[in-house]
């Protein structure tokens, strides 16, 4: 584990897979268009869907931000470092490639010391999505990255939240664009009303993770109301407060690791029972739709 040998290659135009508290990103120096560029090649990500940029602190942030409003200084004052990625309009200094051809950027200062000393290091902010094939499982440890994705992987330990962050755009009027483990009702305590995304139709989405089909394990997934059968032959069966546990923040957090580790058995389907859907629980169905979809 070298911060030191990590900072030097995101430098050099080298992909870093590295840890956050969410997931673990494959990052690149988000001031070279060439860097991001291989990120897009190496997963297989279309340059549709944007990436995040990691900064270490809010005043890195609103050097990236062509405009910072007084919500973005609440939002960060009250949930940075933390799983919380907020849209603004962006400086011109982002290239076009990591933010899909859109004038705005996802800004996120990430809570995992091994992510802050890595962007220290580097004295750059760092493009990362999740250090994953497009549209497959998010790793949320070192071993859950794929082989030849990044030239170097920094491991620190598992993620600790387990799914992606929460994507709140304030180009306009608070939208929140992704779910994650931050509940909409606190969001909205400190910016008002926020609304709803739609879908994306075509062009550049506003934030990564709006494809219907993401976040999917090989075994074919398959979401069931509680007491509907599950499909016939060796599948596995996860239940809130069963299999898995009973509360939302303890089940995103090893949501994707149980993913990772019952795809490694090869079973011909995993089932899950829908938990309750609560906005505590909105980032955990988020997920689980997408990937059943």
């Amino acid at each position: 584990m070298s911060v030191s040998r990590a900072a030097a290659l995101i430098r050099e135009g080298k992909l870093v897979a590295f840890p956050t508290e969410t997931v673990y990103g494959l990052g690149a120096n988000a001031l070279d268009a060439a860097a991001v560029a291989r990120i897009f090649t190496a997963k297989g990500r279309p340059h549709t869907s944007p990436l995040i940029v990691h900064v270490d602190s809010i005043a890195m942030a609103r050097t990236f931000a062509a405009e910072w409003s007084a919500a973005a200084e609440a939002l960060a004052q009250r949930y940075w470092p933390g799983p919380l990625t907020l849209v603004v309009p962006k400086h011109l200094s982002i290239p076009d490639i990591v933010t899909a051809g859109l004038p705005t950027v996802g800004l996120r200062m990430p809570a995992h010391p091994l992510a802050l000393e890595l962007i220290r290091a580097a004295g750059v902010p760092i493009a990362a999505p999740s250090a994953n094939r497009f549209t497959e499982l998010s790793p949320t440890a070192a071993g859950h990255v794929p082989d030849g994705i990044a030239d170097y992987v920094l491991d620190g330990g598992p993620a600790r939240v387990g799914i992606e962050s929460t994507v709140l755009s304030l180009a306009g009027p608070p939208t929140l664009l992704r779910p994650g483990v931050i509940p909409l009702p606190d969001i909205e305590a400190i910016v008002g009303p926020v609304a709803i995304a739609a879908e994306p139709a075509g062009g550049g989405h506003a934030s990564p993770g709006m494809h219907a089909r993401h976040y999917r394990p090989r075994a074919p997934l398959y979401l069931l109301h509680r007491g509907d059968a599950p499909p016939e032959g060796a599948g596995v069966l996860l239940r809130p407060g069963h299999e898995m546990p009973a509360g939302p923040l303890e089940y995103a957090a090893v949501l994707y690791e149980t993913l990772h580790r019952l795809d490694a058995r090869h079973p011909a389907w995993i089932a899950v029972e829908f938990p309750p859907d609560t906005p505590e629980w909105s980032g955990v169905l988020d997920r689980l739709r997408r990937a059943a979809s």
